[in-house]
């Protein structure tokens, strides 16, 4: 399904680098659009699959108590395909950065982001150090 916290992509293999081959090559990029178009494509068909379960099991229940419940479960389905929505988006942007060759680096202070680091989150647009940086600074104005 999605890499970002549970990665579990079927038929993957991590990327493996070869001896002196240059960070971000032709190889390497190639391997992360494969790897977010596969996620995207995963993404959709659970988009699809609750679109026809929400078709099959809608009813209009006599008994407002199961109405209640039926409404809860596509109500928490469809907050879930929101987000799903946006992360799709977001796999577009960085399929698109990876074309106009941007993609791999900080955007914040430019230093490599990691192979690693993009296989366990392959939509990162920042290094660890940054993004850590990032989330104290943000529970720091959260209070």
């Amino acid at each position: 399904m999605a890499p970002s916290n549970d990665t579990n992509f079927k038929n993957f293999t991590p990327y493996v680098p070869k001896k002196g081959e240059e960070y971000m090559s032709d190889e390497q990029r190639a391997h992360f659009k494969a790897m977010l178009q596969n996620w995207r494509s995963e993404l959709m068909q659970e988009v699809d699959r609750t679109v026809s379960h929400m078709k099959d099991e809608a009813a209009n229940f006599p008994d407002p108590a199961d109405r209640a419940t039926q409404e809860e479960e596509f109500s928490l389905e469809l907050r879930t395909r929101d987000r799903e929505r946006k992360l799709i988006r977001k796999i577009d942007q960085t399929i698109e950065r990876i074309e106009q060759d941007d993609y791999g680096f900080c955007d914040a202070c430019g230093v490599e982001i990691g192979i690693k680091r993009l296989e366990a989150r392959p939509t990162a647009e920042l290094c660890i150090d940054c993004k850590t940086l990032a989330e104290i600074k943000e529970k720091q104005e959260r209070g």
